[in-house]
């Protein structure tokens, strides 16, 4: 995915692999990074917090790696207007 959002990064390469939502967001804020997640949990905290960080919620349901790849691989200029601008704290990506 480098090839496509080259800025990115695992939780599991910043030593977050298995912290709990808030270290995440934290970190996420402080860096300045979104959030890829087909967890709601970020989502709905993007509303209550109103970001900073941006959510991009991937709604696919049981899926493989390689389709939540595909998903934001079609989605990429989606993805990088909705980083750009200032209003929209949450995207959603797929089926819901």
């Amino acid at each position: 995915m480098r090839d496509v959002y080259p800025e990115s990064q695992h939780v599991s390469g910043v030593e977050l692999g298995g912290a709990e939502d808030p270290a995440v967001w934290q970190y996420a804020k402080r860096y300045g990074f979104a959030i890829v997640s087909k967890d709601s949990d970020f989502a709905e905290r993007s509303v209550l917090e109103s970001g900073p960080p941006k959510v991009i919620w991937i709604r696919l349901g049981n899926c493989s790696t390689w389709e939540i790849e595909a998903q934001l691989r079609s989605a990429h200029e989606i993805v990088r207007a909705f980083i750009e601008e200032d209003e929209e704290t949450c995207l959603l990506l797929g089926r819901g």
